[in-house]
């Protein structure tokens, strides 16, 4: 289905500054079911999303991770070819906490794989955007992970989410890790495209779902970068179920990250 990707990069611009920006003055937040935490901005992003995308293209299914579960489970069963997959405010406890690190993140997937990606960081007005075969952009500016010298794993910055790990795993990371440095940042929509801007190397998250990863991993692979599970299956499946994510900015990098890991 042709998108026309700039115009709909000025829909989420415009939306989030509207709906995001004043708001991260005054958060007022609640607790999920789940034990995370949900804001009125994350309602009022989703909203005007939704409303946008099913005036402009009304034929396409919607996800949004504040929908109800059940909402989830009946879109994992009953979706059309096309489906929008948002996630309104990916690092919401940073939103909350005051802490200027956080996202909208939109995919579209057809045929069980994404094909559009926009992620956009509205404090720094930083647009990622990708489209599947064409290429991955920052701004306008043609995103490659070629571009940026890659140095040897053991200069490496590594964003690593050790919260969802296996305790084994974070344990070993935790006392002799590989790299030189860690980090996390508390957006994962954002980690797959600072790593497409080579901010940082490798990364790992032990468990993201669907509008976690869905935008951000066309926007690095399009870029040029490598991710898989950790069991080494692509990242990108049709299920509400997490996913663990390694990833890296080049096949060497990937490939030295991959293995330490399964040691």
């Amino acid at each position: 289905m042709k998108i026309d990707l700039a115009f709909l990069q000025l829909l989420v611009r415009d939306i989030a500054r509207a709906e995001l920006l004043p708001r991260f003055a005054d958060v007022r937040k609640d607790i999920k079911h789940d034990g995370s935490i949900v804001t009125a901005a994350d309602l009022a992003m989703q909203s005007r999303m939704q409303e946008v995308l099913a005036k402009n293209w009304p034929t396409i299914d919607f996800c949004g991770e504040e929908m109800a579960s059940e909402e989830h489970e009946r879109l994992a069963a009953t979706a059309r070819g096309a489906l929008w997959c948002l996630d309104p405010l990916d690092g919401t406890s940073n939103y909350a906490a005051g802490i200027p690190f956080f996202s909208v993140s939109l995919a579209l997937i057809e045929n069980n794989r994404p094909e559009l990606a926009i992620v956009y960081d509205p404090v720094r007005d930083e647009m990622f955007s990708g489209l599947r075969a064409r290429g991955a952009w920052l701004n306008g500016e043609t995103l490659q992970c070629r571009l940026h010298a890659q140095p040897p794993i053991e200069r490496c910055i590594a964003v690593v989410d050790f919260k969802r790990l296996d305790e084994r795993l974070a344990a070993r990371l935790g006392s002799r890790p590989p790299y030189a440095s860690q980090r996390n940042f508390g957006s994962s929509a954002l980690d797959w495209c600072w790593l497409a801007r080579s901010r940082f190397h490798v990364y790992l998250h032990g468990g993201q779902k669907l509008w976690d990863y869905a935008a951000g991993a066309l926007i690095l692979e399009e870029a040029g970068g490598y991710s898989a599970t950790l069991d080494g299956d692509p990242v990108f499946a049709s299920t509400f179920e997490p996913r663990s994510v390694v990833a890296a900015a080049d096949s060497e990098l990937f490939q030295q990250w991959s293995t330490w890991l399964k040691m």
